[in-house]
């Protein structure tokens, strides 16, 4: 009897002590699985487990995300969602309407963040109002790479309009060099397109098109235009393109083999990783035209149940915004902070460039919402728009009609 009344009073003091330890915990479902970005993700869990957190980590490989959303979809339908979910852009609202999300407003409240983060970038963290996500960095879309002693030889500047970036494709053309590196995947059509189109059409006129999908924009003499500069832009690539992986594209440019790629500044991490240095080996300007085209990695918090996990997500939203994380995070991806309060001393000059270009475009309002990168518009007109794109870079129809069929391919998908 003395035995039994021990034992439970050993098993009492157990539970009261690991009671006593429990603190926040995390579950945290994401898709950073490749060498860098895992590199990144731990930045965050090494930061939550010093600030006394618990975190369990659910990486899901492939698919640049799809196969997490399967996952992530049977988890909730399941009654069990995670803590975190890696999301950005519509995903967000479109898990906001299904009724899943929790309400992060009072820490969004007392961190500031409505201070810290760009009006434009903040909205896409909120649904109806409410913080539902907190965004970890800043990825710009419309960057421009060259390699820089191609450019020195054949004495060409880095371009800053499109009839200066075909001059200086034509004279490449011309002494046998590449002038486009890229790799003829859809994704990569729709950015090189998206940028073009960022450049042609105006920042204002781009937002009415991909973010209000005005058929009057899609079907202008402008849109035009920009399917004409895109059918300069497959004159400019070589044959090998089809298939090609992006990084394979940014080892062109790196191996001298092509002169310029249009990519956004996860390219520069492949520049840097082989120990190449901006404004040397490599040169980084913004693509011809106004604007800013930015895609955004973020965490939407999922409603859970339960004071520690509730703790934990609490912990994770400040964390992930905070300065700190902020800093050294964006240092190792490759982006730029989100917050625009960040200490930059550390960074390299592109990343420079792009912070203050994107302070002045976030003031002047042409901070935009990248279409490729599923931060502008839904599922189904992204993925009409791009059809079109693919379409028209792989075949000779002319502008009209790819101007014709966008309009129709949008209007259908609504």
């Amino acid at each position: 009897m003395k035995r039994s009344v021990f034992a439970a009073s050993s098993t009492l003091a157990f539970v009261a002590a690991t009671l006593a330890q429990a603190g926040p915990e995390a579950e945290v479902l994401h898709w950073w699985t490749s060498g860098g970005e895992a590199k990144s993700v731990a930045v965050l869990q090494q930061e939550f487990a010093a600030n006394g957190g618990t975190w369990t980590d659910m990486p899901v490989a492939g698919g640049g995300g799809d196969a997490a959303m399967t996952a992530l979809r049977a988890r909730v339908l399941s009654g069990n969602a995670p803590t975190a979910v890696q999301l950005k852009g519509p995903a967000i609202q479109e898990w906001y309407e299904e009724g899943v999300l929790a309400d992060i407003s009072a820490v969004a409240e007392a961190e500031g963040w409505d201070k810290v983060l760009p009006a434009s970038i903040a909205a896409h963290m909120k649904c109806e109002g409410q913080w539902c996500a907190a965004p970890v960095n800043v990825h710009r879309v419309d960057w421009l790479w060259a390699n820089a002693e191609i450019l020195a030889a054949n004495d060409i500047a880095m371009p800053t309009s499109w009839d200066a970036f075909n001059a200086a494709a034509d004279k490449l053309m011309a002494a046998g060099v590449i002038p486009l590196a890229h790799g003829g995947q859809a994704w990569q059509d729709a950015t090189i397109f998206e940028v073009v189109a960022l450049g042609l059409l105006g920042a204002e006129d781009f937002d009415k098109a991909f973010v209000d999908l005005d058929p009057e924009v899609l079907a202008s003499d402008k849109m035009v235009a920009v399917f004409d500069q895109m059918r300069k832009m497959r004159g400019y690539v070589d044959s090998n393109f089809p298939g090609r992986d992006w990084n394979l594209a940014t080892s062109m440019v790196m191996n001298g083999e092509a002169a310029f790629q249009i990519m956004g500044d996860w390219a520069k991490g492949e520049f840097l990783a082989a120990g190449k240095v901006p404004g040397e080996d490599f040169l980084c300007a913004s693509a011809p035209g106004e604007g800013f085209l930015y895609n955004v990695d973020s965490f939407a918090m999922f409603d859970v149940t339960g004071s520690d996990k509730q703790e934990g997500q609490a912990l994770l939203a400040k964390l992930i915004v905070g300065q700190n994380f902020q800093k050294v995070f964006n240092l190792n991806k490759g982006s730029i902070p989100a917050r625009t309060d960040v200490e930059m001393d550390a960074f390299d000059s592109c990343a420079h460039l792009s912070a203050a270009e994107m302070k002045t475009s976030s003031e002047e309002g042409t901070l935009l919402p990248s279409y490729a990168h599923g931060m502008a518009m839904r599922g189904a007109q992204s993925g009409a728009i791009t059809d079109v794109v693919t379409a028209h870079f792989n075949s000779d129809m002319s502008s009209a009609d790819a101007v014709e069929m966008l309009v129709a391919a949008v209007a259908n998908s609504l």
